[in-house]
């Protein structure tokens, strides 16, 4: 696991933008997995204003909500066109994201599960974190070793989201998201994560045990996976020195 730490918000998603940038330009049909929320806005812009060219890129979202169809605003079918895809060429074949409205849950699961293999695996994943340590809607107690699922939302995510919704009371209750064993199988992961109150969650994944009440503790596990954070993010971690000083000393060949 690498942590780097930036100043602010905008610079630790210049820093993961720089992480999709080189992939793109490296392996033009990388496989993308890609994430909603408020925090990969800025990174989202970023790679937009490189002009990079998305004709072969595959891309795989995390999650979405149970009920809430692709027109719906809320949807993060909505969410992913309005702030990234219809701003780069990228083939509307290429898109895969849950399907909220799908008839049987459960097979729509497998489906997803199968189309990842077939596309070579996700080479570089994109993650957020929840105050909770949730990544993807994998909520504490999530099993280590799960795949594409429905999920229950806890209150806590619920109310977290209720300012996409208008009110708590709107945010649905179920979801379909990628599973904890299927972001572990990923080549590489960035997980962005930025403000104060990410910061206690962040340590716990961090510098604590691996354990399902924190999700993303199991990214100890992942064989590529790099924290990108700001100070405020960063501010509960014991052993920001070390971070800062493998940052600094990086080998030549390993600098992006």
């Amino acid at each position: 696991m690498e942590v780097i730490i930036q100043p602010n918000a905008e610079s630790a998603a210049r820093m993961a933008a720089r992480l999709f940038t080189h992939l793109i330009r490296t392996k033009p049909n990388a496989v993308l997995g890609l994430a909603t929320g408020g925090t990969p806005v800025p990174l989202y812009k970023q790679l937009i204003e490189q002009n990079l060219d998305w004709s072969q890129i595959t891309s795989f979202n995390l999650d979405e909500y149970i009920g809430v169809g692709a027109e719906h605003p809320q949807s993060y079918h909505a969410f992913m066109h309005e702030n990234l895809f219809r701003h780069v060429n990228i083939n509307s074949a290429n898109i895969h994201i849950p399907d909220g409205m799908a008839a049987d849950p459960d097979l729509f699961c497998q489906s997803y599960e199968e189309k990842i293999c077939a596309a070579g695996g996700i080479d570089l994943q994109l993650l957020g974190i929840g105050t909770d340590g949730h990544i993807g809607f994998n909520e504490p107690t999530s099993s280590l070793a799960s795949r594409t699922r429905i999920k229950t939302l806890t209150a806590r995510t619920r109310k977290d989201n209720a300012r996409f919704f208008g009110s708590e009371d709107a945010v649905p209750f179920h979801v379909i998201t990628m599973g904890i064993g299927t972001i572990l199988d990923t080549r590489k992961t960035v997980l962005l994560a930025t403000g104060k109150n990410k910061a206690r969650a962040v340590a716990e994944a961090v510098e604590g045990p691996i354990t399902s009440m924190n999700p993303a503790s199991a990214l100890q596990l992942h064989r590529s996976a790099i924290f990108c954070l700001d100070e405020e993010a960063a501010s509960e971690l014991t052993r920001t020195d070390y971070y800062r000083w493998v940052f600094d000393n990086k080998p030549a060949w390993q600098v992006i």
